[in-house]
């Protein structure tokens, strides 16, 4: 903001302009941050590998609904088919209520739904589960390391409109032995 300070007269006014080039600097920096930040993103989303990890053994609860997520391979076979070369990236998706029930996406929502439709009901309703929340049960998907995105957002899709509320996944544990 700038002031006019000195003139003729006495009758000083100050100006209200406001400066816009350091906001037309900073907004070109981020652009140029962008431009060059998105096709990086962009190309290593594809090289992304189910990770790893050193785990700790968890205390499930027996509630938690599994999943498995693969695809059918090249020829389109599905796990447990013989032949069956493995998960493909162009693969059909395939989705596996507590890892053995091959479901679609509407079998999967209407399922995941009844499922804890009844664990609610068992609980004593909503507000039970509330005040308790490590009854609620969550949704682990083993996803397979050549499934598409694709088929894992799905299936997360499909059990968050069936009201479950927390998702999280299984990996690998680390080989302890190197």
């Amino acid at each position: 903001m700038a002031i006019s300070v000195g003139g003729a007269g006495g009758d000083e006014k100050p100006m209200s302009d406001i400066n816009t080039t350091p906001l037309v600097d900073v907004m070109l920096v981020l652009l140029i941050i962008f431009l060059i930040a998105v096709p990086v993103a962009i190309q290593t989303i594809e090289k992304l590998r189910v990770p790893i990890m050193v785990s700790q053994e968890s205390k499930d609860k027996v509630e938690n609904l599994l999943l498995t997520v693969s695809t059918s391979d090249d020829a389109g076979r599905s796990a447990g088919d013989p032949g069956f070369e493995g998960a493909s990236r162009n693969g059909e998706c395939r989705i596996y209520f507590n890892n053995i029930t091959p479901v679609n996406s509407a079998e999967l929502r209407d399922m995941a739904y009844k499922r804890l439709d009844n664990i609610v009901k068992r609980e004593g309703g909503a507000e039970a589960l509330k005040a308790n929340p490590d009854k609620v049960p969550q949704v682990h998907i083993r996803g397979d390391v050549n499934a598409p995105w694709r088929c894992i957002a799905g299936a997360i899709y499909n059990v968050q409109i069936s009201g479950y509320p927390t998702v999280g996944f299984i990996s690998n544990p680390v080989d302890p032995r190197g």
